[in-house]
């Protein structure tokens, strides 16, 4: 009887093993699977809910002043900083600094002139605070429109579903290039599919000032997060030869990761101002 009794103890033994095992493994499982659903589910509803709030904030502080030519689009929302930059934060979504150089001042091919700078009658409105949403990106194509906040902080900014200004970058209808990061995928989104963008769509940057319309040119579809010179003021890419521009001009960029859910490279749409209509 004790040589019989020390094998069914061990098998019992094995057994409890083999059920506690199970039962963590499931634990494990059911916790990952909830901290999946709230990273792709609840940041993009939160974050999205939120950019909207924003963008309605922002139409009601500007309400009265709406040109009929504004731009379209349904209501929706979606690391260091950069260098030199006192602003906090971190992203995998943006860039590495621009390249020294770029552009100048002047416009290039049929690219129109705003008439601030024709006139030299209005001064440039105040460089927004760190943060701040400050203007509206409208995406018909994509029926997107989300709020542009400066700066390019994780936490502050890009988390919350709105597209980041890049410090150091054009501000929108100056010459040079106004580069915006966004992410592709979880908390708002907002440029998950700027990949389907084709030339001509159309871009309209909406500020207290004026709406600013530009139309989609060029596409990178994929460069390394180093290639910091897609954003500069003549964007061009150091790493993928004969993608970007060579003369100066007024140019819009978005940059987000790609491939979807990998932050390995970087996917860029370059646009160019089309037409500005004052308030």
């Amino acid at each position: 009887m004790a040589r019989g009794a020390a094998p069914r103890r061990r098998s019992v033994w094995w057994a409890r093993g083999l059920w506690s095992g199970a039962e963590a493994a499931v634990t494990v499982g059911v916790v990952l699977l909830l901290l999946v659903v709230h990273q792709v589910w609840w940041t993009n509803r939160e974050a999205q809910e939120g950019a909207a709030r924003q963008v309605r904030a922002l139409e009601r502080q500007w309400e009265g002043v709406l040109p009929s030519s504004a731009g379209g689009g349904l209501s929706s929302g979606s690391g260091s900083s950069e260098p030199g930059s006192s602003e906090p934060g971190s992203s995998r979504e943006v860039m590495s600094s621009p390249a020294p150089g770029g552009g100048a001042s002047s416009s290039a091919g049929d690219t129109p002139v705003p008439r601030e700078s024709r006139s030299g009658a209005q001064a440039d409105p105040p460089a927004p605070r760190w943060d701040q949403a400050y203007a509206v990106l409208a995406i018909p194509r994509l029926g997107l429109r989300v709020p542009v906040a400066e700066g390019v902080s994780k936490a502050n900014v890009l988390n919350k579903g709105y597209a980041g200004h890049y410090p150091g970058t054009a501000q929108p209808g100056r010459a040079g290039n106004f580069a915006l990061a966004g992410h592709r995928n979880t908390h708002g989104e907002p440029f998950r599919y700027i990949n389907r963008l084709k030339p001509g769509d159309r871009l309209t940057v909406e500020t207290r000032e004026a709406v600013y319309a530009y139309a989609v040119d060029r596409t990178l579809p994929q460069t390394l997060p180093r290639d910091g010179s897609v954003i500069a003021d003549i964007p061009r890419s150091e790493v993928k030869s004969g993608y970007g521009y060579r003369e100066p001009g007024y140019y819009l960029t978005l940059t987000t990761c790609t491939p979807e859910y990998s932050s390995k490279y970087r996917l860029v749409v370059w646009g160019k101002l089309k037409s500005v209509t004052p308030r």
